[in-house]
């Protein structure tokens, strides 16, 4: 190749290059961006781990599954009663959201039932008698999210056991976006009418949607908008703001002023217990 030619060519390349150069920024600037997201969708997680705020230094078998106190015994509460709860994930995966299980229980009736999807061997959704709806799960307390007595409870007991037959994914579980334990609480709290619970935004899979794009928020009065779990907005009257960014949540919660953020989930005011004052 003749050094006139070769000059040529090297012009044409530089020129471009130089041509290139506004697209490229645009590239790096938006995977930037990304990582700049990721990396403060990860830090509540990541300070969860490193503070050693959730269970999974020994076995799990050791782990504490005492009752917490928050189920009445039938001699305290004969009447019905319908129970959401939440507690810690086991393990890591406690480091980015909670496992959710919903019990009922008929008036007078010595038992529970207890109905949450597990991961454990396989994947399956188990609906199992207890008297011990409360327990922790697996070293971590549970909180009560919903709290249904008497005669709305006894209403809603029967559809609860329907939806739960009829749940469509019962042999599913993917810890991230879904769907998972907190799939199935949310689809089944929207499908029981009277039946609310504000889920919390360490709640992951929550926001993957089974049937469609659009769903009312578990909350009540409100919508979730979501593609796949991995992106998603809900906008309701208890959950507030949530944005679901990479099936991570965070939000703002403006009627019980708290700041909601991935893996360590609400900072503020404590959320109302659906269902408290009603029956």
């Amino acid at each position: 190749m003749r050094e006139d030619e070769f000059a040529v060519q090297m012009r044409v390349i530089v020129r471009d290059f130089k041509g290139s150069l506004p697209v490229v920024r645009r590239i790096l600037r938006v995977i930037s961006g990304l990582a700049v997201v990721i990396a403060l969708l990860l830090a509540g997680p990541v300070w969860m781990l490193a503070t050693e705020r959730v269970e999974g230094h020994d076995h799990w078998s050791t782990a504490d599954r005492t009752s917490v106190g928050l189920a009445p015994s039938p001699a305290e509460a004969p009447e019905a009663m319908v129970h959401v709860y939440a507690a810690r994930a086991w393990g890591w995966r406690g480091a980015f959201g909670v496992h959710t299980w919903i019990a009922t229980r008929e008036a007078g009736a010595e038992a529970w039932r207890m109905h949450h999807v597990l991961s454990w061997r396989r994947p399956s959704l188990v609906s199992q008698s207890t008297t011990t709806p409360d327990r922790a799960w697996y070293g971590s307390e549970p909180v009560l999210l919903a709290d249904y007595r008497g005669e709305a409870a006894a209403a809603m007991i029967g559809a609860v056991e329907t939806a739960v037959a009829v749940y469509p994914a019962p042999s599913a579980y993917r810890a991230w976006p879904g769907p998972n334990s907190n799939t199935f609480t949310a689809w089944l709290v929207r499908e029981v009418d009277g039946l609310e619970a504000t889920l919390p935004v360490t709640a992951v899979g929550k926001d993957y949607l089974l049937d469609g794009p659009l769903a009312q928020a578990p909350g009540g009065l409100g919508f979730t908008a979501s593609l796949g779990g991995l992106l998603g907005l809900t906008l309701g009257r208890d959950e507030g703001l949530e944005l679901n960014l990479l099936g991570l949540s965070l939000g703002i919660d403006p009627r019980r002023p708290a700041l909601k953020l991935p893996g360590i989930g609400r900072l503020g005011m404590a959320q109302d217990i659906k269902g408290r004052g009603k029956g």
